[in-house]
């Protein structure tokens, strides 16, 4: 996860869409507490992978918002999603973000 040299722009003004995340199953059984310190740790530590923090602080809230919010979020923060369930996303600069997947509301 870090920046990459190269600009990247949308080319045909397309705006991707995002959609609410597949359900998502930790491989051991947790609490919904323990879900959440997960997720906690996970938003904490990201920025210091590579990229923004504002960023970072955008995707989170487009993350726990609903989905009309999360696209404005992530519009008006110039991020380029490349995976419509925001896993994979970019910066104006082609910072690369990669999401979680300790997302609560994909517990199945």
């Amino acid at each position: 996860m870090g920046c990459a040299g190269s600009s990247q722009s949308k080319a045909d003004g397309t705006v991707k869409k995002i959609r609410k995340p597949k359900p998502w199953k930790h491989p051991q059984p947790i609490t919904k507490s323990q879900l959440m310190q997960l997720r906690d740790e996970f938003w904490d530590t990201a920025p210091h992978y590579g990229g923004r923090k504002e960023i970072w602080d955008a995707l989170r809230a487009a993350a726990e918002a609903d989905l009309s919010l999360a696209q404005a979020i992530v519009d008006s923060a110039g991020v380029i999603v490349q995976s419509a369930d925001l896993t994979i996303c970019y910066d104006e600069r082609v910072c690369f973000e990669r999401t979680d997947q300790l997302d609560p509301r994909r517990l199945g």
